[in-house]
């Protein structure tokens, strides 16, 4: 209610939170959607690599002539960026090195960043939001995505006393997903090839959904806005519903599947058997807490919250999750108050590249969602000891070695450009926030 009346204040005055949106796909258009609907906010210019395709993403989201005449189109995100009339860029290209170009010219040009792009998030999240404190803007996690949603739960928790235990997502998972291709997606989604194209729906992006790869790179970003450190050989997806977050969720002394206290994880909607899991939490994201004393555990009791079996273990979730359409909260936030509502801190937990199927030299990677390698979490101590190569750096890149399905694929197996801007930010972000995690021999 406190931004509610602080966006009206703006729009009285004519004096509207200011929106250039850098990437007009999925979930830019979510957000578009809510734009003709929000008095004090306004998009004053749009990027997109298309922008026809961005025109008529905003016509498809409910957008009247007189709107689309005050917004200008471009297909220079840089134009976009640096444009006098903008005062939060939304950057929602999904590719980690064009955002981590696009969040440094934001902050050179005074802008606060709503970094709706996790993939960029995960690679060098920790600088990148350094280096937006030192210029005195807020670079911020996306409101309505399910990390940013996860975060507001962990900071609930702590605020209030409570231990957090676990913290996380759900989605739908077995094994045999994570050598899932482009060409066999939609077997798993029910769905022919022609229908998907018919729907408009990505072979890429809705296989890094399924091969475990994003959640993989959200529970990166989660571990690193937070702290809770991931399980030290990648997730375990346990099924596991609503109800039963506190019983399975607890640590293994204890009787639950956690490694350790205070870890990420992702609960999945089906058993390995295939079967549904009931009040599945595929669409949300929850919290694990524990009562601090017996007085409280007993209020857990009186007010009806559900726990496993000694009483002191329970969980806090949000079933669902509205991508784009929550996404203002970031934006006022940040624009409103000078605060995130996320971001990284330290260089916690780490998406490394992981070989789908037994690859040879010569061959050539094709990154995030695609047919030859999946992004796996690790801890970010493991992933510079095993000299991982993250998932953002592993597209168009060649190997020089071969490696072998299910194993990780290392810096020294490829070919790449250390010049290139996103490896440089990558091996910078390493060096200032990886040195206590470094072997002692490195």
């Amino acid at each position: 209610m406190y931004m509610h009346g602080l966006l009206h204040e703006r729009a009285a005055h004519a004096r509207p939170v200011r929106v250039g949106l850098v990437g007009a796909g999925k979930f830019g258009s979510m957000f578009l959607a809510q734009v003709p609907s929000t008095a004090g906010l306004e998009v004053n210019i749009i990027a997109d690599l298309d922008p026809d395709c961005a025109r008529a993403a905003c016509r498809a989201t409910g957008w009247n002539d007189a709107l689309l005449d005050r917004t200008r189109f471009t297909d220079d995100a840089f134009e976009a960026i640096r444009a006098g009339d903008v005062d939060v860029v939304v950057e929602a290209t999904g590719d980690p090195a064009a955002g981590i170009a696009h969040a440094r010219a934001a902050f050179a040009a005074g802008r606060h960043l709503v970094m709706v792009n996790v993939e960029a998030d995960v690679l060098a999240g920790p600088l990148l939001a350094a280096e937006a404190r030192d210029a005195g803007v807020v670079c911020t996690m996306a409101y309505g995505d399910q990390p940013a949603l996860t975060c507001e739960m962990v900071e609930w928790a702590r605020v209030n006393g409570f231990e957090v235990v676990a913290a996380g997502k759900g989605t739908k998972y077995l094994p045999s997903y994570h050598s899932s291709t482009p060409d066999t997606v939609w077997d798993h989604y029910g769905l022919s090839a022609a229908q998907a194209r018919a729907a408009g729906m990505n072979s890429r992006m809705f296989n890094s959904f399924l091969d475990g790869t994003k959640s993989a790179i959200e529970m990166a970003a989660i571990a690193n806005a937070t702290g809770l450190a991931p399980p030290p050989d990648g997730l375990r997806f346990p099924p596991c519903g609503r109800d039963d977050l506190a019983h399975v969720l607890r640590p293994t002394e204890d009787g639950g599947q956690l490694h350790h206290r205070g870890q990420v994880e992702v609960v999945s909607s089906i058993e390995r058997d295939g079967r549904p899991v009931p009040n599945d939490l595929r669409w949300g994201v929850y919290v694990v807490i524990e009562a601090p004393n017996d007085y409280t555990a007993a209020c857990f009791r009186q007010y009806g919250m559900n726990t496993d079996a000694s009483g002191r273990y329970s969980a806090m979730y949000k079933p669902f999750h509205l991508i784009g359409l929550e996404l203002n909260v970031s934006i006022l936030s940040a624009a409103l108050l000078g605060r995130p509502t996320g971001a990284a801190r330290d260089f916690t937990g780490d998406a490394v590249t992981t070989a789908k199927r037994d690859l040879a030299a010569g061959e050539a990677l094709d990154g995030e969602g695609g047919f030859t390698v999946y992004g796996k979490l690790l801890p970010a101590r493991t992933s510079l000891e095993r000299g991982a190569l993250p998932i953002g750096l592993a597209h168009g890149v060649t190997l020089k070695h071969a490696v072998e399905a299910g194993e990780v694929v290392g810096w020294d197996d490829v070919e790449y450009d250390p010049a290139q801007e996103a490896v440089r930010a990558r091996r910078e972000m390493e060096a200032r926030f990886g040195m206590e995690r470094r072997p002692a021999a490195a």
